[in-house]
């Protein structure tokens, strides 16, 4: 066994299949849609005419373009100032609870395994400017009616709410397994020692489970940089633009409008915004983590 182990053409075996799926389903159509963002192809022709960088022109002085990367902009806001708290509070009492945390765990975490579809649906009725629950709650304190999906003051804030509504149990339960995992010896030596538990928490608890709650903050990042799906089901980017992310603005051109060329020059930017973003809090993180060892 261990000779066979010890053959490079074992590991090739293993690795080549996953290689080969990584290559047709990652790779080659990323660099596809750069290919067919310098084209005016419309997705269905076999006519493909190359226009150069015009697709990217045209979308930076697109005022609507704009809009969608600020709602981009607050998805990501709103996901690490608003709900990564959310998520570290509701985890910390969670792990805390003596009876029943088995039911809070799985609470919580239901809403993420529902499709995206199915929220839309039911927050819309919550929303319902007549009948929603929402209203009824704000006219028992003689707020009057708010047109949440069709006002766009209102609209963006409910679509956040949702989305947030909808992931914040997925985010918890990967937490707490970080909060369950720490030693229960630190907790009680400090408990011991007179500390209380909002010292323990913020002392011990959240020094340690820094690194998933990185993790999180990483997959809110994409997660909003993606969304698409809920905003479809809502508003469809309504009204008037006002909820439209660039995966939305992407849709509709490409397959709406049939731009497809278009639609993929969209997509490559929000690639490249990704990875910004991303490299840039990867070297803060390790800013920080320089910090703490010295």
């Amino acid at each position: 066994m261990n000779k066979a182990l010890r053959n490079p053409l074992i590991y090739i075996v293993f690795v080549l299949p996953a290689f080969v799926l990584f290559l047709a389903f990652f790779i080659y159509p990323i660099f596809t849609a750069i290919d067919n963002s310098f084209t005016s192809w419309n997705g269905i022709s076999k006519d493909v005419t190359y226009i150069g960088f015009d697709n990217y022109t045209t979308a930076v002085h697109d005022i609507a373009f704009w809009k969608s990367v600020r709602n981009n902009v607050y998805f990501i806001l709103f996901s690490c100032l608003l709900q990564v708290p959310v998520i570290v509070i509701f985890s910390l009492l969670i792990a805390n609870v003596k009876r029943l945390k088995g039911l809070y765990k799985t609470a919580v975490f239901a809403p993420s395994i529902m499709s995206t579809a199915v929220i839309g649906i039911l927050w819309g009725f919550i929303y319902n400017p007549d009948f929603g629950l929402m209203n009824e709650l704000l006219g028992l304190v003689g707020i009057e009616p708010i047109y949440w999906l069709s006002d766009r003051k209102w609209a963006m804030l409910a679509i956040l709410i949702t989305n947030a509504w909808q992931w914040t149990g997925f985010y918890i339960v990967m937490v707490l397994a970080a909060i369950i995992s720490i030693p229960k010896e630190l907790d009680e030596a400090a408990a011991i020692d007179g500390a209380t538990g909002m010292q323990r928490a913020t002392k011990i608890t959240l020094p340690l489970i820094m690194p998933i709650i990185s993790v999180v903050i990483m997959l809110s990042i994409a997660g909003a940089m993606k969304a698409a799906d809920i905003i479809l089901v809502m508003t469809k980017g309504g009204p008037a633009g006002s909820t439209d992310v660039m995966a939305t603005y992407m849709i509709r051109y490409a397959i709406t409008s049939f731009k497809h060329g278009f639609g993929n020059s969209i997509a490559v930017l929000i690639f490249i915004f990704t990875m910004i973003i991303t490299v840039l809090y990867q070297v803060l993180i390790a800013r920080r983590n320089e910090r703490v060892e010295y």
